[in-house]
């Protein structure tokens, strides 16, 4: 008993497979995440190294070449590459196509942890990352408060704000552009230091000694323990202006001079190497990362629900906005999948209602489009596929495939029911006799597309999931070709003499086929002459192909645009900050644009001659 028969004499089994892949799949579908792009690891470690104040020559010399001989010694390395300016410094680490990336990873931990004894002990932990699509922000927003300090505006942004997003189902982190850390400054004068034969060694030595809260243990009675604690950091600017300078040269220093009798001690910022700014307001920039797997609208929708929240609980004068909007795009590209669906369904159903002639036969062939579609889901799904542009682009391309094999089968059942069968011998005798060309034809396709799940390179990872996505589509189109659709037919098939705009599409198919027969005609009488002008067409078109220009993924207008401003190599931050109020004061001008945020020194505080403008 094969697959249609065992469908044709259970009904029943037959309408709960196909409800079951409808409902299963909707169900998948409505937990697939959604992306821009496949979730791919680019075969590339990103280290990234700070240490501030130093030149790039120390950066490079200290730092970056150690960094690289202990990473080139790495299994699979493909190439070392940095870039060293003032204070930091990037190691990109390519490795071969074949390396698995988590591996590597691990790998250049280790051997930094390893190096980390030859790098200066003043220098910030390093950091590294993987490279991936999938890491950048959905969402940039931004916080502006006109009229207050930027120390208040700092301070508010890291307490009150970043932490309620950061709690936010999906979001996976949430990192701060244009944001400089409130410190303590401590101005030191001179004058006075000569007054108490002091250094500024002795200044920070003593910073270092009191101003620290070392573990003190505990004590222990026959009848009670206590824990003991030594308050030794200063709680206010008052308390830290009280520290002792209780050395001097590195001897005890029995005159007792107080941190105020030789500084002023102030509420202040860390080094400013960055201005950021929303349309000309000083203003911080958070931006917003999703977890690996969600929801990229779903997320987005949360965080734009937690800033509708927020905005009653803000101080006066502070705004705080969506600046950037990836998942807006994302949203269209989903919503313009389901019009494209519901219209392929929709031509389809037309061309096999004016080539069948019968609804019934429309019908059953529209429905093998939903039962493979959502079938697919569930494949998709499990193998922790996104929606993004190139399972999009599948599930587009496989609309009008699916049908291939509903329509060969249909036909062929149809066939034997105008010879007088009934519909439930039809249904068998058809769908047994064409059970092995559909099988072959949908072989022949899947040998098509699932070539292309095996690409190699960084396009062979994005291209995976399109091929997984047609191949899955098109089996169980071929699933639902021999089991629902013959069941379908046994139950539901008419067919008859064709009627009105039936009988017209009749007649014109027959002309058609009249101009096909002295088409075939001419070309098999013209055999040679029809071979070489094919050979020529195929030559000419490689030689087009090699002309046509190439681009990672087609060019999208999302309404924005990257300004990138580089001064020149001595402009000081000042300068830098003057020449960015110029565009800004242009761009204001323009009633097309809407907004704008600007980074002065970067989003991360890079060079201070160079800067972007988001518009």
């Amino acid at each position: 008993m094969n697959l249609p028969e065992i469908s044709i004499k259970r009904p029943v089994f037959a309408w709960m497979l196909m409800i079951g892949l409808i409902l299963f799949g909707w169900i998948s579908f409505r937990m697939m995440g959604v992306s821009v792009l496949p979730d791919v690891d680019f075969p590339v470690i990103s280290i990234s190294l700070t240490y501030d104040g130093a030149a790039p020559e120390i950066i490079e010399t200290d730092i970056v070449d150690v960094v690289e001989d202990a990473v080139m010694t790495i299994q699979g390395v493909r190439g070392v590459s940095s870039h060293a300016r003032h204070g930091t410094a990037m190691v990109s680490v390519e490795f071969d196509l074949g390396r698995n990336i988590d591996a590597a990873l691990q790998d250049v931990q280790s051997k930094l942890a390893q190096a980390q004894r030859d790098l200066p002990r003043e220098m910030d932990p390093p950091i590294v990352t993987k490279t991936n699509p999938e890491d950048q922000p959905i969402l940039w927003l931004t916080v502006s408060w006109d009229g207050h300090s930027q120390i208040e505006l700092m301070k508010h942004v890291r307490d009150k704000i970043k932490d309620k997003f950061t709690t936010v189902s999906g979001v996976g982190e949430v990192f701060l552009g244009g944001y400089v850390e409130p410190n303590l400054r401590v101005w030191v004068s001179r004058d006075k230091l000569a007054r108490y034969e002091l250094t500024m060694g002795d200044i920070l030595q003593s910073l270092r000694n009191e101003h620290s809260e070392l573990p003190a243990g505990e004590i222990t009675t026959p009848r009670l323990e206590y824990n003991v604690r030594t308050m030794g950091e200063a709680r206010s600017i008052d308390d830290f202006s009280r520290i002792a300078v209780n050395e001097r040269g590195g001897r005890p220093n029995y005159v007792p001079v107080y941190l105020k009798q030789v500084a002023r001690v102030e509420e202040g910022l860390a080094d400013v190497r960055r201005i950021s700014r929303f349309n000309s307001k000083p203003a911080v920039g958070l931006g917003i990362r999703k977890q690996r797997g969600s929801n990229a609208v779903e997320v987005a929708k949360a965080i734009k629900k937690k800033i509708a929240e927020l905005q009653n609980q803000l101080p006066q004068g502070m705004g705080l906005d969506v600046n950037f909007d990836t998942t807006k795009f994302i949203e269209d590209s989903v919503s313009e999948l389901s019009f494209t669906l519901f219209l392929s369904a929709l031509l389809t159903g037309l061309v096999c209602w004016l080539f069948l002639g019968s609804w019934t036969s429309t019908l059953n062939v529209l429905l093998a489009m939903p039962t493979s579609i959502m079938g697919a889901f569930i494949i998709l799904y499990f193998a922790g596929f996104t929606l993004n542009t190139f399972t999009l682009l599948g599930l587009s391309l496989a609309v009008g495939i699916v049908v291939d094999d509903a329509i060969m089968v249909l036909e062929n059942i149809i066939r034997h029911k105008e010879s007088g069968k009934p519909r439930f011998i039809a249904a068998l005798d058809g769908s047994k006799e064409i059970m092995f060309a559909a099988v072959a034809a949908t072989v022949a396709i899947v040998a098509i597309f699932l070539p292309v799940a095996f690409m190699s390179g960084v396009i062979g990872k994005f291209f995976f999931q399109f091929g997984v996505t047609m191949t899955a589509t098109v089996l169980f189109s071929l699933l639902e070709a021999l089991t629902l659709t013959p069941m379908r037919c046994s139950q539901l098939l008419e067919s008859g003499a064709r009627r009105g705009l039936g009988k017209l599409t009749d007649s014109v198919f027959k002309k058609m086929a009249g101009v096909y027969q002295k088409c075939l005609v001419f070309t098999l009488s013209n055999r040679w002459k029809i071979l070489m002008a094919s050979v020529l067409v195929f030559c000419v078109s490689l030689f087009i192909t090699k002309t046509l220009n190439k681009e990672f993924v087609p060019v999208q207008d999302q309404g924005f645009f990257l300004i990138r401003l580089q001064m020149p190599i001595d402009s000081s931050l000042a300068y830098s900050d003057v020449k960015f109020a110029e565009v800004e004061k242009f761009l204001a001008s323009r009633n097309e644009v809407k907004r704008y945020f600007s980074a002065v020194g970067g989003m991360g505080g890079g060079e201070v001659n160079s800067g972007m403008i988001l518009v």
